[in-house]
């Protein structure tokens, strides 16, 4: 049984971190949702037992084959490294039972590999191993194909990088090997690769039908397939590993039920796929049906045209994906140029570019000052300061030319959706490492998107996406900036950021970003005011065509919350009650139901008391409740307006209130 676990990226490239993003609520983000419901789950499956009470804890990928996308396990080891390190024990435990792991590799980027030139499939797939090695300790046996999209170039990649197998659907191979064991396929460079045939009626069940809650009619399908006869043979399945607990829940447990079934048979074992191919060595050649994959019948079309996949087949919501072929058309070009670029600009500067490019996957994962002293070991000789940050820029800027081909964009229904929105973030961050060539880059960029249009009219078509929604409105280094100012004004122990230290500048009014991977050094000066809950940074710099206003929504998501939580503390403090703020301590009221009482208390005091504190209390307040997401209540409304609405000689002292309260103010009134 393998499990592909693989998210979407969904990393700010300018941060690289994940922000908030909104369709994942109640969580922060999707990573987090998915983290919860599937990751931590098939780590620690529950196991059922008598009187519906838990029998035990499996962690299930101890028997379950796998692979994890390299982004993925970044982002696991560094948000969530009790169940990062659980993966890395599942494959221990499997090599201790099987004498070979449970874990393959899988290349750096979901990228649908038939469409890369061979010099990106090379690198995505060194990048990959490079990956695997540093964090299972170990070579990958086999690889894990994007969509398992593959053709004879990305077999022949594969078999040169020393990767012994891979795993297809029924219909990528013209005749599947008898009793599902590995077929032998040669390549046309004369190296050999065994090729395991997954049975898709089998993974199908398990993903879209019914077999997760029924792990004794799961197990006996798998031990029927088998069959009676005394050859041995190989039964298995394949599908997302968000599956089993994020796309059907409790999944999990019906993923640990079957294990233990299946353990508890004699006739049968649970293996992986290399533990097989060491005893089995393949016998039946195979022959590749090239280009293809598994979820598109018309081969790889899906990441380039309108073939007619999709998700929704809603009569009553038919969309269309003719924007696939412009935004293809569009990240092929800007790549192209970008890899021009660092043609150009590289042989300058590495003893050999594209070398270096190969094998700078065994540092994107590493700390800092191990990335950097790598970089300046492929730097010529001689070289200045300078010369190693635009080399390490330069890498970057590879990086996310590559980021853009992620398949995700092309997989879903529309350009609008927020992982084509996420590929062109990558290209504006490219193009904004691509240095002078970056406003040609990004007027052709625009000119091919705006063929792409949106299935939402409001969205308009991608040159529109593009600039309103992927390239940032704000200079992203700006808003870094005003964040770890303000931070460091009212939240000095918020978390700063992955991709940035921060240095005193010149003066006391100054700072200095440090950017880790590239160690370029950017001074900035900032000015921070606080008002009320809100804060005003104010950020100028030589790069900064003028200077920057930013507020506390256009701020970082961990500078942001942090001094959302100081900013709320100091007006629980200044206007609730001592005996409100025991109560809200020891959690025998929630805060919004004491904001109420406290808002109403407020309204309640400016009826005779119009004085400066007063309508200040009353502001602040309503910010308050505003910012936990609640509606302005219907009887503080009522009482406000009461005592308002007649008031003409103290009236117009309470405009501000009355705006905030959501009535309408007019004349002098609204500049109160």
């Amino acid at each position: 049984m393998h499990g592909h676990f693989y998210q979407p990226p969904r990393d700010d490239p300018w941060l690289e971190e994940v922000e908030a993003e909104p369709s994942a609520a109640p969580f922060h983000d999707w990573n987090s949702r998915i983290e919860q419901e599937c990751y931590r789950a098939v780590v620690a499956a529950r196991i059922p037992g008598a009187e519906r009470r838990i029998a035990g804890i499996m962690n299930t990928l101890e028997y379950l084959s796998f692979d994890f996308g390299p982004t993925l396990l970044e982002w696991l080891e560094r948000e969530a490294p009790e169940t990062y390190g659980a993966v890395m024990a599942a494959d221990r435990a499997s090599r201790a039972r099987l004498g070979h792991g449970n874990a393959i590799a899988m290349p750096y980027h979901h990228t649908i590999l038939p469409l890369s030139s061979r010099r990106d499939k090379v690198t995505e797939i060194r990048w990959g191993i490079a990956d695997f090695r540093r964090r299972f300790g170990r070579e990958p046996e086999g690889m894990w194909l994007p969509e398992t999209a593959v053709d004879h170039e990305t077999l022949e990649v594969l078999a040169a990088e020393g990767i012994r197998f891979t795993v297809l659907a029924p219909h990528q191979v013209v005749t599947p090997p008898d009793r599902g064991m590995p077929g032998l396929y040669r390549t046309r460079d004369g190296r050999e690769l065994a090729v395991f045939v997954y049975d898709g009626t089998l993974s199908s069940d398990v993903a879209f039908g019914s077999l997760t809650d029924n792990a004794e009619l799961w197990a006996s399908r798998m031990l029927e397939m088998a069959g009676d006869e005394q050859a041995p043979a190989v039964v298995s399945l394949a599908t997302d590993g968000e599956t089993f607990g994020h796309h059907r829940r409790f999944g999990e447990m019906g993923l640990a039920h079957v294990i233990q079934q299946l353990a508890e048979t004699p006739v049968a074992r649970i293996e992986n796929f290399a533990s097989i191919l060491a005893r089995y060595p393949p016998r039946q050649s195979v022959e590749l049906v090239s280009p293809s994959s598994w979820s598109c019948p018309h081969g790889v079309e899906r990441w380039r045209s309108d073939c007619g996949c999709r998700i929704s087949h809603s009569n009553e919501r038919v969309t269309q994906q003719r924007w696939r072929a412009p935004l293809r058309d569009a990240v092929n070009w800007l790549t192209a140029e970008l890899h021009a670029v660092f043609d150009r600009e590289g042989e300058r500067h590495f003893k050999d570019q594209w070398g270096a490019r190969d094998r700078y996957g065994k540092v994107l994962g590493a700390e800092p000052g191990e990335s950097r002293a790598w970089v300046r070991s492929e730097l010529r000789e001689g070289f200045t300061e300078d010369a190693w940050v635009r080399a390490a820029e330069l890498l970057e800027l590879e990086r996310n030319a590559l980021r853009t081909l992620t398949s995700c964009a092309w997989f879903f229904d529309d350009i609008g959706g927020i992982e084509a929105v996420q590929v062109l973030r990558y290209a504006a961050r490219a193009i904004e490492l691509a240095g002078p060539q970056g406003p040609r880059l990004e007027q052709g960029l625009i000119e091919r998107l705006a063929p792409a249009v949106s299935n939402e009219h409001a969205l308009g078509t991608g040159k529109d996406i593009y600039l309103r929604q992927a390239k940032p409105q704000i200079p992203s280094e700006a808003r870094i900036a005003a964040g770890f100012a303000a931070a460091r004004e009212f939240a000095p122990t918020a978390a700063m950021s992955v991709a940035y230290a921060l240095r005193p500048g010149a003066n006391s009014s100054s700072l200095e970003l440090i950017h880790l991977r590239t160690g370029r050094r950017t001074e900035f000066g900032v000015e921070v005011h606080l008002q009320g809950l809100d804060v005003e940074t104010v950020v100028s710099s030589p790069t900064l065509a003028q200077p920057e206003r930013l507020r506390l929504t256009h701020l970082p998501d961990r500078q942001r919350d942090a001094l959302r939580l100081v900013l709320r503390a100091r007006v629980i403090e200044r206007w609730f009650s001592a005996e409100e703020r025991g109560k809200l301590s020891r959690g025998e009221q929630p805060l919004d139901t004491i904001a109420h009482l406290a808002l109403l208390r407020a309204v309640a005091t400016l009826e005779a008391d119009r004085s400066d504190p007063a309508i200040t209390g009353a502001l602040e307040l309503l910010e308050l409740y505003q910012s936990l997401g609640l509606f302005v209540p219907f009887d503080v409304q009522t009482r406000f307006y009461r005592s308002w609405k007649n008031d003409d000689a103290n009236g117009r002292r309470l405009g501000g209130v009355a705006r905030a309260l959501g009535f309408t103010v007019a004349g002098s009134e609204s500049a109160s």
